[in-house]
């Protein structure tokens, strides 16, 4: 069966000066139906996207003529455009994220990053523009559709049993927010739940599947609150 998404020819501007990463994302996304155009500069993107239809914008932050952030907060105060954008950048502390996000972004994809992984995002980014239902949740390189209830993670598939699945959803759905644990309890037991720190346990099962063979955290504690699915810890 052919995806109806991957059918669909997606419009994108990539704003990025470096010529090597724009050969690189044209190579990948051509494949996949998509129609590009490329601006080197702030200035030339800001032309485009006011006389083009796009139906999402990829932005490089550290751009000549216009930096990537005074183009967003431009695109969204002054031309009152809504074109879905996601800010591509070697900036990956979490108050250069929160300055994007200010700014007007829609999505944050960290320099390097997988062509799969900003394939998938644009698509979240198209999907929830054009009103169709998100399957997939995206918590950095972590992903889980929710109609077949896969997870991958990397790239690599992680295995989770039900209870883990639930847990994690709620967490994906809710990111980068706080889950309180008696959320998180009531989705799991409802109005029956078990003696103990039965969620500690499966927490610490769902770490081991989902943190323990990479090199970063992704599931955080907050002290006797809940926990959070976030890139960085607050």
């Amino acid at each position: 069966m052919v995806n109806a998404l991957s059918a669909t020819p997606i419009r994108a501007l990539i704003v990025e000066d470096n010529r090597d990463i724009c050969e690189n994302i044209a190579a990948y996304l051509e494949q996949h139906s998509y129609i590009l155009d490329f601006a080197y500069d702030g200035i030339s993107a800001m032309h485009l996207a006011l006389t083009t239809s796009f139906d999402v914008i990829v932005l490089d932050l550290m751009l000549p003529g216009m930096d990537g952030l005074s183009f967003c907060q431009k695109l969204r105060a002054d031309a009152k455009l809504e074109t879905p954008v996601l800010m591509l950048t070697a900036r990956d502390t979490l108050d250069d994220k929160l300055k994007g996000f200010a700014a007007g972004a829609d999505d944050y994809l960290v320099k390097p990053f997988a062509l799969q992984e900003l394939h998938a995002r644009l698509q979240a980014l198209y999907k929830r523009s054009h009103g169709k239902t998100d399957n997939l949740l995206i918590v950095g390189e972590l992903t889980l559709n929710k109609s077949t209830l896969q997870v991958h993670r990397a790239g690599r598939c992680v295995e989770l049993n039900p209870t883990g699945m639930k847990l994690l959803q709620r967490l994906m759905e809710q990111a980068p927010s706080v889950v309180a644990r008696d959320t998180l309890e009531t989705l799991l037991w409802a109005d029956e739940r078990p003696d103990g720190d039965a969620l500690r346990s499966h927490m610490y099962k769902l770490r081991q599947a989902i943190d323990r063979p990479f090199d970063s955290p992704l599931i955080h504690t907050v002290h006797r609150i809940g926990y959070r699915i976030a890139e960085d810890k607050q």
